[in-house]
């Protein structure tokens, strides 16, 4: 038994969006000429001048654009070297022995968990206070 619910809805539905008019002498779809072909459109053109003043490294050899050379990886310091190889390297050596069921003796495990734990404090101790860039106010376009 349908309810006023069911009925609500059901006219809704029914009167959902615009409905297409149909043309009564549109002419059957055999009989339709067939669409004229696209146009083809015009040749790239070269980057503007701005482009090329703004990055004066890249080339546009045949249309296609290389990008300059990155800069090389900036290397930490032998400190901060340290203490990553201790917040990385420190849990790996310790899962690859506890995968491979290899046993550490005591002294090795806790100098292995005070390396990670060291190595993370020392990296969040060091860590700069103030943003790269003063004026960024975190929005990214």
């Amino acid at each position: 038994m349908p309810t006023d619910d069911d009925e609500a809805w059901k006219a809704i539905v029914d009167n959902y969006g615009d409905r297409p008019t149909v043309e009564d002498d549109a002419p059957p779809a055999a009989h339709r000429p067939d669409p004229a072909p696209e146009p083809t459109p015009p040749p790239r053109e070269r980057a503007s001048a701005t482009w090329d003043d703004e990055y004066p490294d890249s080339d546009w050899s045949t249309d296609r654009f290389v990008p300059p050379v990155p800069p090389p990886v900036p290397t930490p310091s032998p400190d901060r070297h340290a203490a990553w190889i201790g917040v990385f390297g420190s849990p790996a050596i310790l899962l690859i022995c506890l995968v491979l069921q290899i046993r550490v003796p005591e002294l090795v495990a806790y100098l292995l968990v005070a390396g990670f734990v060291g190595g993370f404090l020392y990296l969040v101790f060091t860590m700069t206070r103030e943003p790269r860039d003063p004026d960024d106010d975190g929005a990214v376009l």
